[in-house]
């Protein structure tokens, strides 16, 4: 019976221990003042820096909105630049909070590396750009190219797979950061260019003479890219992920950064729900009522943010597609919040 109460009290005692660690991300959080977020080292539309050194895109858009549910204020963030190499080491060494950094969410990567990711913030898929004067109209043309590739990445597995499948030779020119690749393909050292469709998009942007290069209309892959956060931290993961939603159920439901006041009147039950007027989603997961009215009062919606910086009005002229709500055909779907 001794040796029974003493297990008994050394379990109680490890799981004490265990929901004390989960809270430790957002004790930590609020006590250094801001959120460390991993972004890449500079992919228009996703996350870059402007000449100030001021980042914005997609994928900072979510760790602002993180921080405007915690801090109600969206500016509460620094930003660590990481190559695909770095990425996962400084998620699990604490380096940075969240790594938000056109990640795609893989089996291996969401079982073996001690991280989870949060939602899909942008549904992608490998693809190919070439040079238009090379007169290459498809990537079953490209026997024999060599390809840029960045080593660390899907991006190397799926070309692998795609040649081998397609009984295709290619030569790969590998690079272990983004803006190597994309020089030596500017400087001519190989013939294709692949990674996710939208950052072909992002990078051509950039380019001198845009219209120069051409995006092969074969997708190779399914790339979904979202936020991911250390293992063994449920209130973070919550948090991290309920903000995802939140993004997508406001736009669902019309309430955007220019209405969100004049929605705190509205009689929706849902629109109450997520602006904290009626029921309280936030304390159970370490946050205020009004969460989410302050996420999209600083950031707004996700249709807000992706016509913002990656939209067809803008440089990069990425359609909705698939990530569009799953009322307009696409994937982009919010988890009730009730």
């Amino acid at each position: 019976m001794q040796k029974a109460l003493v297990s008994i009290a050394i379990a109680a005692s490890l799981g004490l221990g265990a929901t004390a660690a989960q809270a430790a991300t957002l004790d930590d959080v609020k006590a250094k003042g801001y959120i460390q977020c991993g972004v890449t080292g500079g992919v228009p539309g996703f996350s870059a820096p402007d000449a100030n050194n001021n980042w914005s895109g997609l994928e900072v858009d979510f760790c602002r909105a993180v921080a405007a549910a915690i801090f109600d204020d969206a500016e509460a963030v620094r930003y660590t630049p990481l190559t695909s190499q770095e990425r996962f080491a400084a998620l699990s060494a604490g380096e940075i909070d969240i790594l938000s950094r056109t990640t795609t969410w893989t089996m291996s990567r969401d079982t073996d590396l001690g991280i989870m990711f949060a939602g899909t913030m942008y549904y992608d898929g490998q693809g190919f750009m070439v040079r238009k004067a090379d007169g290459i109209a498809s990537a079953l043309d490209l026997s024999g190219a060599a390809i840029c590739i960045e080593s660390g990445t899907t991006t190397e597995l799926n070309a692998a797979d795609y040649f081998e499948t397609n009984g295709m030779d290619y030569q790969p020119v590998v690079f272990t950061d983004q803006d190597e690749v994309v020089k030596a393909f500017e400087d001519g050292r190989c013939d294709v260019y692949t990674t996710d469709s939208s950052a072909l998009a992002a990078e051509r942007s950039k380019f001198g003479n845009p219209d120069d290069y051409a995006i092969l209309p074969e997708i190779i892959s399914k790339e979904p890219l979202g936020p991911s956060v250390r293992q063994g931290d449920e209130q973070w993961f919550y948090i991290n992920r309920w903000t995802y939603y939140a993004l997508l159920e406001a736009e669902e439901l019309g309430v955007t950064s220019a209405n969100v006041d004049e929605m705190l009147g509205s009689d929706n039950p849902a629109i109450k729900r997520l602006l904290g007027v009626e029921g309280d989603f936030g304390t159970p997961i370490g946050l205020t009522a009004d969460w989410a009215y302050r996420i999209i009062k600083h950031v707004g919606n996700y249709g807000e943010s992706y016509a913002k910086h990656v939209g067809p009005e803008t440089d990069i002229g990425l359609e909705r597609g698939l990530n569009a709500l799953w009322t307009d055909g696409g994937l982009q779907y919010s988890m009730p919040i009730r």
